[in-house]
């Protein structure tokens, strides 16, 4: 009992519907984690860009000690001596300690005004991109969730075949001991059952690596029990539901269209840097010093005499002749403009074009679900009967076969399309809706 319950501890089961398996995803999977770094980086660039234009305090302690102190010499003859000859003296003391406080501002950059504006659109970018990991890891978790459901399905079906052909293959087996039948029909039904539990072998193995990926995809352990709360006719029920209407704004609100935009602003924002740097910079400061001197290490006595000194300047650059470097640059910025508007233009059609498809897809998809449907009905229908005249022996066990094995196809596509019709909903969901979870 002990062990067991530190088991079931250690290995807590989680189950997730798919709403919740995406915000989970979007919490704890591992690029999700890197995109939300990416921002906060973002935000602290944008800090640091605008830091540079506001005033900068500085200070500045030094200490010299003169091992031995620089000779100068002066002519004799100011203090007394003959013309023509010089006396070495040493000026100043051999220590020096001065404190300088040192406070700068900008007045005007054209490049710090650019790169504020940079910074801003560096921040928009990294939350772009985010969005784009954000609809990409709404796409995966669906479709490994999805992927889930079909296995496990299969293995319904399969486990549900099994049944129905090891009770076929007694029955058989009673009347082929009265005489009135072929052991060949046995060995059919058994080569059959035989197929059905290779499949099913088959899909544990997926159904293991489904498991693993899914846990991956929202950020558990690979190892960690799930449980999946929502089957896959939950999820083709939300997606007739849910409103996928072609908005005035689909187009802008693409996140493709949005990172291209932005790639717009950005390229405008190159072109004015580059025009900025022919205009001049002025930057102003005041700083204020305190120099002590002394032949011992006494700065810290109180008799220590201290003077001071301040100043106040202005300094301005300004950019006169480049030999038409600065004029090339302009132009490169301005070509690559140009560019990314056609780009923008080119990418707004093909968005259209792609939403359209999408909605297309989707109406594809729920048609030939309920084809499909129809089909796996037909098909229950001629199984059955074909099992009945098996049985009266109206029919061989060739033809119940056959139609066992259309009854396993028709079984398998109907739930493929039920997959299909989830992925292509939110294929079209995250076009529509970049920034809705579900």
């Amino acid at each position: 009992m002990l062990s067991f319950t530190v088991f079931a501890q250690d290995n807590p089961v989680l189950e997730f519907s798919l709403e919740e398996a995406v915000e989970h995803a979007l919490l704890y999977n591992n690029t999700a984690q890197n995109s939300t770094s990416d921002v906060r980086l973002a935000q602290l660039q944008k800090w640091q860009t605008t830091s540079t234009g506001l005033p900068q305090i500085n200070a500045n302690i030094s200490y010299n000690n003169w091992i031995q102190q620089q000779i100068s010499l002066i002519p004799a003859e100011f203090f007394g001596g003959n013309v023509g000859e010089f006396t070495e003296v040493a000026f100043g003391t051999k220590q020096t300690m001065n404190g300088t406080l040192t406070i700068s501002q900008k007045i005007f950059d054209g490049s710090y005004l650019v790169g504020l504006q940079a910074a801003k659109v560096y921040l928009e970018i990294s939350k772009n991109a985010q969005e784009k990991t954000y609809t990409e890891l709404r796409k995966a978790v669906t479709n490994s969730y999805g992927n889930i459901l079909l296995t496990e399905e299969n293995i319904k079906i399969l486990n549900a075949n099994i049944a129905v052909i090891e009770k076929n293959i007694e029955d058989l087996k009673k009347v082929y001991e009265n005489g009135m039948t072929e052991e060949e029909n046995i060995e059919q039904l058994q080569l059959t059952r035989s197929g059905l539990i290779s499949a099913k072998i088959y899909n544990l193995t997926l159904k293991d690596l489904a498991y693993a990926m899914f846990n991956l995809t929202i950020g558990v352990d690979t190892n960690a029990t799930v449980v999946l709360s929502d089957s896959m006719e939950d999820l083709i029920a939300l997606s007739e539901i849910k409103n996928t209407a072609i908005a005035k704004n689909s187009v802008e609100n693409a996140i493709d269209f949005k990172i291209a935009r932005n790639d717009l602003k950005s390229k405008e924002l190159l072109l004015k840097l580059e025009k900025s740097k022919a205009l001049p910079t002025i930057n102003a400061f005041v700083n204020g010093t305190y120099s002590g001197n002394s032949n011992n290490f006494d700065f810290l006595d109180q008799s220590q005499k201290w003077f001071g000194a301040s100043l106040f300047g202005l300094n301005m650059s300004i950019p006169l002749f480049s030999s038409l470097g600065r004029s090339a640059l302009t132009q490169k910025a301005k070509i690559n403009l140009e560019k990314s508007e056609r780009d923008l233009n080119n990418l707004r059609q093909q968005i259209l074009v792609k939403i359209k498809s999408a909605k297309n897809d989707l109406t594809f998809a729920k048609q030939d679900l309920v084809n499909k449907k129809q089909g796996l009905d037909l098909a229950k229908r001629i199984e059955q009967k074909n099992q009945i005249k098996f049985f009266e022996g109206l029919a061989s066990s060739f033809e119940l076969s056959q139609a066992q094995t259309q009854l396993y196809t028709a079984q398998q596509q109907y739930i493929q399309a039920m997959l299909y019709v989830l992925n292509k909903h939110i294929a079209l969901d995250v076009l529509l809706n970049p920034n809705q979870i579900n």
